[in-house]
């Protein structure tokens, strides 16, 4: 497996794959398939930045196909330059349970300690995806809060955990 930045160039097979996610779990992801389903390849290239403090990574097979990912950007305001967001985590069901997640993480995780001034990375995962969650844990982010219902999906609600990993 190699983990490396999506570029614009990338942009077909990440949207497949981000649509894949979107329409297979819709209760993991704020973002809905019905929303974004119509989203043209183009606009969706412009949105892809190659900078190192917003980037998406991508998990390639040897053959080079994408399939797994993970969104990472820095905030930008003066009171908040010193957080950053993992978003977007996805493996293809066919892939999971191969680390490919962890690897992604790890990745993430590696690359904000080089970021200057960058002292915390935060993510939530839906209290339903006890594997997402655990595999957080395992990596060191904790829990900092609980937000209840926050989202519905096809009238069911999802709590949602906010985790932070501390990088120094």
């Amino acid at each position: 497996m190699h983990i490396t930045n999506i570029q614009r160039g990338q942009a077909d097979a990440f949207w497949k794959l981000r649509l894949e996610a979107l329409k297979n779990h819709p209760e993991a992801f704020g973002s809905s398939y019905e929303e974004q389903v119509h989203t043209p390849v183009s606009e969706v290239e412009s949105r892809i930045n190659e900078e190192p403090d917003n980037y998406i990574l991508g998990a390639f097979t040897e053959a080079g196909e994408l399939v797994g990912m993970a969104g990472f950007r820095r905030e930008q305001g003066m009171k908040v330059r010193h957080k950053g967001m993992v978003w977007g985590v996805y493996v293809s069901s066919k892939h999971r349970g191969q680390g490919i997640a962890k690897m992604l993480m790890q990745e993430i995780l590696r690359r904000g300690k080089e970021i200057e001034g960058l002292r915390l990375i935060q993510l939530t995962v839906v209290t339903a995806n006890t594997a997402a969650a655990a595999l957080y844990k395992g990596l060191g982010f904790v829990s900092y809060g609980l937000e209840k219902e926050a989202l519905m999906v096809q009238g069911q609600t999802y709590d949602e955990e906010m985790m932070s990993y501390f990088l120094g």
